[in-house]
């Protein structure tokens, strides 16, 4: 358990988030979800990468109870920089990423989906960002890149949710399918871009990147500023701790 990679013979390769009980990983765990992502793409036999999940959901964030069970700010800054390092990984990786994403994404799991290339989604598939709920700001900016902006604004106050078929209306998501059908539709959709040249795959992704509107680094690490005065000014740790108490399952309310 942990983070699984393999890659196939056809080119394809599969990080597989498995961290029971919701895939809320721990700062160690994001930050080996970065490097796997890493290496993948500078492997020359890798043509395209798959990132989805075992388990109920396909991320649930960080791990909230390692950063109330830690002694000062360790965890909290290990925390913020796995999750920098991890969806800087998906952004940069010199080959497509597709994630593959069933049951809860939410938290930190916008942020890998958001800097992803292409999203395939299962029918009970859905997204948001419940940071305000937990005293953290962040994944704003990743959002922004899933729904309009209006949405995006009404999604972090109130910390609703939207649906895979909400995000395949609006062009976000590539294919909604049933949940059995998710990994084969992911597949199908990395064989054909592992069916070009690899050498041109890489500079289109090089190039696309390059002509994005904004830095999703720079306005990421801007998000994280404010995670940080929350915490300093004490509301972070009362809404953890609340957290930890009554605890909380993702559910799908919605926008």
């Amino acid at each position: 358990m942990g983070i699984d990679v393999s890659i196939g013979t056809d080119g394809i390769a599969e990080v597989v988030q498995n961290c029971p009980p919701v895939n809320a990983l721990t700062v160690a765990q994001w930050f080996e979800l970065a490097d796997s992502v890493r290496r993948l793409g500078e492997d020359p036999t890798v043509r395209v990468v798959i990132l989805r999940a075992e388990g109920r959901g396909f991320n649930a964030g960080v791990d909230i109870k390692e950063m109330q069970n830690t002694e000062g700010f360790g965890a909290l800054i290990g925390a913020n920089k796995g999750c920098y390092a991890a969806f800087a990984a998906v952004y940069e990786c010199a080959v497509p990423v597709i994630a593959a994403v069933h049951g809860f994404c939410v938290g930190g799991g916008i942020g890998l989906v958001g800097n992803a290339d292409m999203i395939v989604a299962s029918e009970d598939a859905f997204f948001g960002l419940p940071e305000v709920d937990r005293g953290a700001l962040g994944a704003a900016t990743h959002l922004s890149r899933l729904v309009p902006q209006h949405r995006m604004r009404e999604m972090v106050y109130t910390s609703a949710n939207v649906t895979a078929q909400q995000l395949q209306a609006w062009g976000s998501v590539s294919r909604v399918v049933p949940r059995d059908q998710l990994i084969d539709a992911a597949r199908s959709l990395a064989a054909d871009i592992a069916a070009k040249s690899p050498v041109v795959i890489r500079a289109a992704k090089e190039s696309l990147n390059g002509i994005d509107l904004w830095d999703v680094r720079k306005s990421y690490r801007f998000e994280q500023g404010f995670t940080f005065e929350l915490n300093l000014s004490g509301v972070s740790d009362e809404l953890r701790d609340d957290f930890v108490e009554h605890g909380h399952n993702p559910k799908a309310k919605e926008a």
